[in-house]
């Protein structure tokens, strides 16, 4: 591997979208210093690290003096700066098909089951615990009834999402899959996504990432 600099990365255990830049970090085998921001006690809030990330989320990664927002951005700044192994294929419908199952997790359900959503539907609309998980619980069905089908029924599907290695997709599902255990869904129906979720944690790159797994986790 080439020497690219040092890497920050800015983020919070429980975050999905820090879970996914812990996996792909972890595939490239790429080292990072941790800066842990408790999004619970509004850390990400602070002007010290909205300086880094105007939008006060998480995660941010810093590389030689630029800071990045956005997990799906981060990754693929990864995947240009180190291209082994590859989170997207190399021909363009490969391509597009692995940002759609991405896109259709990180666009679609994650953003609708995010804190500052369920917050504002407590403090805002006044929605008590079960509405909120209600709330988290038809969003991840629903994306996930339309992901399951489009994988199991799609001959690129392999051990991953797109074939027999992981890739952005895979980054993608599996941090969601953690947040639906979260909430106790039942996931038996999703067998597709739980064959993948399966191979997923047979590799440490995604073990490592997990959220219990993190030094942050213990002082929650």
């Amino acid at each position: 591997m080439s020497d690219t600099g040092d890497f920050a990365l800015y983020g919070y255990f429980r975050s999905s979208a820090a879970f996914r830049v812990r996996i792909a970090l972890n595939l490239k085998s790429i080292k990072s210093e941790p800066h842990f921001i408790h999004l619970r006690k509004d850390q990400q809030l602070s002007e010290a690290y909205k300086a880094i990330n105007p939008q006060a989320l998480v995660p941010a990664l810093v590389h030689d003096g630029k800071a990045i927002g956005q997990s799906l951005a981060i990754i693929e700044y990864l995947d240009e700066l180190h291209p082994d192994p590859p989170l997207l294929p190399r021909e363009a419908g490969g391509r597009a098909r692995v940002r759609q199952i991405a896109l259709s997790i990180a666009c679609d359900i994650h953003p609708l089951n995010n804190l500052r959503v369920l917050r504002y539907l407590r403090h805002a609309l006044g929605a008590d615990d079960q509405a909120r998980n209600d709330w988290q619980y038809h969003w991840i069905v629903t994306g996930f009834v339309a992901l399951e089908a489009f994988l199991k029924n799609s001959g690129d599907t392999g051990r991953f999402c797109h074939g027999d290695s992981p890739t952005l997709a895979d980054i993608c599902l599996i941090p969601q899959m953690a947040n639906a255990r979260r909430i106790q869904m039942d996931l038996a129906e999703y067998t597709t996504l739980l064959r993948i979720e399966e191979a997923a944690y047979q590799m440490p790159a995604f073990v490592q990432a997990r959220p219990e797994n993190q030094p942050d986790a213990e002082k929650a």
